[in-house]
């Protein structure tokens, strides 16, 4: 039976190495293809809870996820044994960078090494997880053929970075366009074969390699003219100009003009991670991305650059950042999520308190989280909230009620032009 064969018939067999925010979305999509999944994820109580039908993560829907268990497509293990009886392996674990911001890519080296101790000829290997370009080939591959078989020929080995928009509610698995690149042509088309099966688009291009920096090209974007209008956002602080105005006014030329917009720091998975993924690889070859790591150093900055807004809001009202009472409303990374992954709340958060203020936070997607050694617990904004010195916007989430809050608090710091909409009490508000 040819691959293309087995694979319109449903007979093949997928395996997905990682049940986090890409691993769990792509599984239960193949699932729905009507192919057969294995979730292959080291975390116990994840397994069972998926096993019975469940999961925290808001990109994948709770029905789906249980017809696809209940009919037996998706079946979720800790036994990476499981890995003989598929017939493609796709790798979708973490790549965060360690404490010196150099790439940490145990998770993937573990995962390929657990490969090889069953990788079986002909199986396709996929690896999703964002790297640095020249990663698949130089280190994934030669991983791989310990097991003593060849790459290209004896088995199939493609990168295919994902893509995944956590709480983007247009854009998901199935229609966000998919890059492919094969480490040979065959390798390459069997790839495409699989992930046409369950994704709209599939676009390939001529190698890992390539696909590698499409990835980081994507997120260096975004990083860069984050980095930008952050610097932007500073200047406008200066100059005493409405940083929000100006971007908006800037964004009615219709060419020319893409609108980025400053916050208090990059969080999550990608942007603040990927491009420095990128600027490691080419040091390592004598060259220095420029734009990459002042972007970087712009960005990183901009918890501080918050802190001193919070600082200048409480000096004009004749109080100190010292034994200041504030009150942070949310700590997920983005707006109507509850990831808190690099958020910049939390560092925000731990350099208020070291300063001397008392922090709260609230956050609907965010019960609890742990931070500084100490479980926090979300507080209630029902009630009065005059205690509080200062109410600072980091989160703008879609379902607080921003006029009401304004309305109730002595002074606003508004990191995200959440309360642009707000008409009385303007005054209280001070604009990143």
């Amino acid at each position: 039976m040819t691959w293309k064969t087995s694979i319109d018939n449903r007979d093949a067999r997928v395996a997905v190495i990682g049940l986090g925010y890409v691993g769990l979305p792509l599984a239960v999509e193949i699932a729905k293809a009507e192919l057969h999944v294995v979730g292959i994820d080291v975390s116990e109580p994840k397994v069972k809870e998926i096993s019975e039908g469940r999961t925290s993560l808001t990109d994948v829907d709770p029905e789906e996820l249980q017809e696809v268990v209940k009919a037996g497509r998706l079946c979720p293990t800790t036994s990476i044994e499981e890995l003989n009886e598929v017939d493609a392996i796709i790798i979708c674990v973490p790549t965060p960078l360690n404490k010196t911001k150099d790439p940490d890519i145990s998770y993937i080296v573990n995962a390929c090494t657990g490969i090889a101790k069953h990788l079986k000829k002909n199986q396709l290997v996929v690896l999703e997880s964002t790297t640095y370009p020249g990663f698949t080939r130089e280190v994934a591959v030669p991983l791989l053929e310990e097991s003593g078989l060849k790459a290209g020929e004896d088995f199939f080995v493609s990168f295919s970075p994902e893509r995944i928009d956590p709480g983007n509610a247009t854009y998901s698995v199935e229609n966000t366009a998919k890059i492919i690149g094969g480490l040979t042509d065959e390798c390459g088309k069997r790839t495409e074969i699989l992930y046409n099966t369950f994704i709209s688009q599939v676009h390939r291009v001529s190698s890992p390699d390539a696909a590698e920096m499409v990835k980081l090209l994507e997120n260096t974007f975004r990083a860069v003219n984050i980095g930008l209008v952050n610097e932007v956002a500073q200047m406008c602080h200066k100059l005493e100009v409405n940083t929000w105005e100006v971007i908006d006014a800037a964004a009615t030329k219709p060419f020319g003009f893409m609108p980025f917009y400053p916050g208090p720091g990059l969080g999550g998975h990608c942007i603040p991670i990927d491009p420095l993924y990128l600027s490691w690889k080419l040091r390592a070859l004598n060259y220095q991305a420029q734009f990459i790591e002042l972007a970087d150093a712009i960005n990183t900055r901009m918890p501080g650059f918050v802190v001193r807004l919070v600082q200048d809001a409480l000096n004009d009202h004749a109080t100190s950042l010292k034994g200041s009472s504030i009150l942070v409303l949310g700590v997920a990374y983005k707006r109507d999520i509850d990831d808190c992954r690099e958020s910049p709340a939390l560092e925000i958060i731990e350099t208020l308190e070291e300063k001397g203020s008392s922090v709260s936070y609230h956050d609907p997607y965010v019960p609890t989280m742990r931070l500084g050694g100490h479980e926090r617990t979300s507080v209630s904004i029902d009630g009065d909230l005059s205690g509080y010195d200062v109410v600072l916007i980091t989160t703008d989430h879609s379902t607080l009620d921003y006029d009401d809050i304004v309305s109730r608090v002595k002074v606003v710091v508004d990191t995200r032009n959440a309360t642009k909409a707000v008409t009385k009490g303007r005054e209280k508000i001070y604009l990143l």
